[in-house]
């Protein structure tokens, strides 16, 4: 580095400047107190190991970095809660996680920087960045450690921190589409230019040019090209150095080598006056990458690839609700009780309950059904909807981060930060790829100069240029980016990486009942008090109590008389019931056995009439019987003959102890079920069937359903499961139609079809373009056509999986008939 340079940022080192840095043993120049406030911090961290691997010099910091140290409260509006609530979720049980966007990070050096600086902060668990989407995820411990301390921490070390707000998410995008197109602009109107003193070139060499003439064009030609390949090929070498520092042969290593040799060759024959200059098929090459790449990125953005954010949706501000008046704040104003008007066409802010009005409500942006969903008094509605016909007033029950809009945005961020195992192989097999390439263009170069030394160069160079990695590496993601955002569209949320590569490997699909098979609507069928003294309503009142703090789809039976009496010490026994106490009385209601434990009894007999029994009992024995009973989903049916039809089985796995678990599954057409299974005996089951070579789909919805589904091959919860249930699942189904599910493995086949016709192009293509380019029939302009557009070919035919449509059963009739048995099978 030039000893005048700032060793930090490159620039200049004014005149007697004393700003320094001992790095690596030696006094480091810096240019200003800012650079000298950054490199001093880096060091102090013994993170100078930073210097040796960034890709280039960094970004000059803000004037205001050397100050930070004096100001502690610059960033101190991110302490707020109520500014926290656009970019920071409450993970529960002391932890956080903020959501960031980075500005400065240029290569994979920042990225080990930043998370190696702030795992080193106190209070900080866990950092990952993103350097493609300059996106950080820290969880941090908010008794520990605040927000702004986060933010000043990476303003310390040179980067630009930002709340990882949609506005700034979308900000982002247009910077990379408008530097895109900025490129592209540069490197077509070079080509333009440079190839009119090309044709001059080609003109003057057949019929006869004069000298001075000759040495005229190919400088202007120099000059005009010099732009296209510093600035608009800039994104190649770029990435090929980072891919060579970590390794890791990418198919920019070819790409900027061809650019760089041609450029270079060319320059040397211009200035030396020798041999030919080639300036217009650099230009052109450079063109047509950087065309193909644009429109893949575009591709890439439609297909969901790019972490935009759905909360964009959102509008900016809500028409709150304050006594007699109504006033416009802003949607990050919003808390929970707060009143907001909706108006017809407006877009809903926050999560809430309709307290006056009627009106249809678009919720196809959350569940993919586009029909209007009618709201009353006592509805839900969601973040993201639309109001339809008539004006409602809401009370806010979530905003922020706290929305569904919101929890479906982390669910996808996660899903995009797991890379699929067939994508990181491809990525693996396309890096072995370029090294066989590498090798190629050098044995087609020391056979050309045997052959014709005039042309050893260029067919090296086409060589390097016409095979295609890319095509290679895109062939899988591309296709699973596509078929994640059509199940999104149809209802149905990929949450897990790999499930759309597991899913065609399904052999048998398991649910659950209340809330999966049934609405989760359950109502009081009938009460039987057991003992003296209690009434019908009093038992209505204490189960209400208990069950108040509980999401269980069984809890909802009880909501009317919630209010009523209150109960503390609530403890939930998983796949048994609940215990607490009420007005001191200390009471269990759920599975009889686990019920009558509290008195040390044996469970009375359950009643033989129909319904799902539950035992309500207190220290002296049982209370009474409460049956509940629940409807069938209307899509069941159809849904398990249509699953049956793919040649798939189908089971029903059951916590209930009761003949309610038998009328359902006979209801839903399932021949094989079982009752009063507890969370360890459908982990076992689910482990016996893994053993006998079956791969599995597990869906529910309630706590006792987390291990089976952290356990199945796949899993699919309901969007009214516990957030735990959800965490687990590997997918999470919006709409509650379960004919989604054989819609969503039709479309996991056509996916892994998709995927070998990608394979089977890229692998044909390079198969049959490699040989011609060492014989030398494939100029380089030629071969930068023909692999942009097989990554063009791969990428289209990836999209066709966004039109998949697949016909369901309006009738929900078993069809083919004979395919589902009649026989009726249960077992313990």
């Amino acid at each position: 580095m030039n000893a005048t340079a700032c060793y930090h940022c490159g620039l200049p080192v004014p005149a007697g400047s004393n700003h320094s840095v001992n790095i690596g043993g030696s006094e480091r120049p810096m240019c200003c107190p800012g650079c000298e406030a950054v490199a001093g911090a880096i060091v102090s961290g013994g993170l100078d190991n930073f210097y040796r691997y960034r890709d280039g010099n960094s970004e000059r910091p803000e004037d205001s970095i050397a100050q930070t140290a004096q100001e502690p409260d610059r960033w101190a509006v991110y302490d707020l809660p109520e500014v926290q609530r656009q970019f920071v979720c409450d993970l529960g049980e002391g932890q956080r996680v903020a959501a960031l966007l980075i500005g400065g990070i240029s290569c994979a050096a920042c990225v080990w920087l930043i998370e190696k600086h702030l795992g080193r902060c106190e209070g900080v668990d866990k950092v990952a960045v993103n350097a493609s989407t300059q996106r950080a995820q820290i969880c941090f411990d908010p008794a520990r450690v605040n927000p702004s301390q986060l933010f000043a921490e990476l303003e310390c070390i040179g980067y630009r921190p930002a709340p990882a707000t949609a506005a700034n998410s979308e900000s982002m995008i247009q910077r990379e589409q408008r530097s895109a197109l900025r490129r592209l602009g540069v490197a077509g109107l070079g080509t333009m230019q440079v190839m009119m003193f090309a044709v001059a070139l080609y003109f003057g060499a057949s019929s006869g040019i004069e000298a001075d003439l000759e040495r005229y064009l190919r400088w202007v030609s120099l000059l005009v090209a010099t732009p296209v390949v510093l600035y608009s090929a800039r994104p190649f070498f770029a990435a090929a150095l980072r891919s060579l520092r970590a390794r890791h042969l990418s198919m920019d290593v070819p790409v900027s080598l061809a650019i760089g040799l041609a450029y270079a060759a060319s320059f040397y024959a211009t200035v030396f006056e020798t041999g030919e200059v080639y300036f217009e098929s650099i230009s052109m090459f450079t063109f047509f990458l950087l065309l193909g790449r644009t429109i893949e990125m575009r591709a890439r953005h439609r297909a969901g690839l790019a972490s935009g954010g759905l909360a964009q949706l959102l509008p900016l501000t809500a028409a709150k609700i304050e006594g007699t008046e109504i006033q416009n704040v802003p949607v990050a104003a919003l808390v929970v009780g707060d009143r907001i008007l909706l108006k017809p066409g407006d877009t809903i802010a926050a999560d809430g309950e309709v307290i006056d009005g009627e009106s249809g409500v678009d919720e196809s942006l959350l569940s993919g059904e586009s029909a209007l969903q009618q709201k009353a008094v006592g509805s839900s509605v969601y973040a993201g909807s639309v109001n339809g016909d008539s004006t409602l007033k809401v009370r806010v029950t979530a905003a922020g981060q706290a929305t569904r809009l919101s929890a479906i945005e982390r669910l996808v961020e996660r899903a995009q930060l797991q890379k699929p195992r067939q994508v990181a192989l491809a990525d693996r097999v396309a890096g072995y790829f370029v090294g066989l390439v590498l090798l190629a263009a050098i044995a087609a170069f020391l056979a050309w100069w045997q052959i014709d030394s005039g042309r050893a160069f260029w067919v090296a160079l086409s060589v390097l240029v016409v095979t295609c990695p890319c095509a290679l590496s895109l062939a899988t993601p591309a296709a699973l980016a596509s078929a994640t955002l059509r199940l999104q569209q149809m209802g149905l949320l990929v949450a897990g990486g790999n499930l759309l590569e597991t899913l065609p490997r399904i052999g048998r699909v398991v649910f659950d009942k209340t809330g999966t098979l049934t609405r989760g609507e359950p109502r009081i069928l009938q009460i039987v008090v057991l003992r003296d003294g209690w009434s019908a309503q009093r038992v209505q009142d204490v189960a209400a109590a208990l069950e108040s703090q509980t999401n269980h789809p069984l809890a909802r039976a009880f909501s009317a008389w919630r209010g009523n009496l209150s109960a503390s010490e609530i403890k939930v026994y998983t796949g048994c019931g609940i215990e607490g106490s009420v007005d001191g009385e200390r009471l269990r209601l759920g599975r009889a056995d686990f019920a009558a434990q509290l008195a040390a009894q044996s469970a009375p007999e359950i009643p033989s009439s129909e319904g799902q029994w539950l035992l309500l009992a207190d220290s002296l024995g049982p209370v009474a019987w409460i049956a509940l009973g629940d409807r069938l989903r209307e899509s069941a049916q159809a849904a398990v003959a249509q699953l049956e039809a793919g040649g798939l089985e189908v089971e029903l796995l059951s916590g209930d102890q009761s003949a309610e678990v038998a009328r359902l599954a006979d209801a839903a057409g399932i021949a094989r079920f079982r009752a009063g299974a507890s969370p360890e005996q459908k982990l076992a089951h689910l482990q016996q069937l893994q053993q006998s070579g079956e791969r599995v789909l597990m869906v529910g919805d309630g706590l006792n359903d987390v291990p089976v589904l952290s356990g199945a091959d796949a899993s699919v919860a309901m969007m009214s499961a516990a957030d735990l249930a959800q965490s687990r699942a590997d997918a999470i189904l919006l709409n509650g139609d379960l004919r989604v599910l054989p819609q969503a493995i039709e479309l996991a086949r056509r996916s892994r079809r998709i995927v070998s016709q990608n394979l089977a192009w890229a692998l044909g293509y390079n198969a049959l373009a490699l040989p011609l380019a060492v014989c030398g029939l494939v100029p380089p302009w030629a071969a930068a056509i023909g692999m942009s557009l097989s990554s063009l070919v791969v990428v289209l035919n990836a999209l066709r999986l966004s039109r998949f449509r697949v016909a369901a059963s309006p009738t929900g009739e078993k069809s083919p008939a004979g395919q589902v048995s009649t026989g009726r099978e249960s077992w313990s």
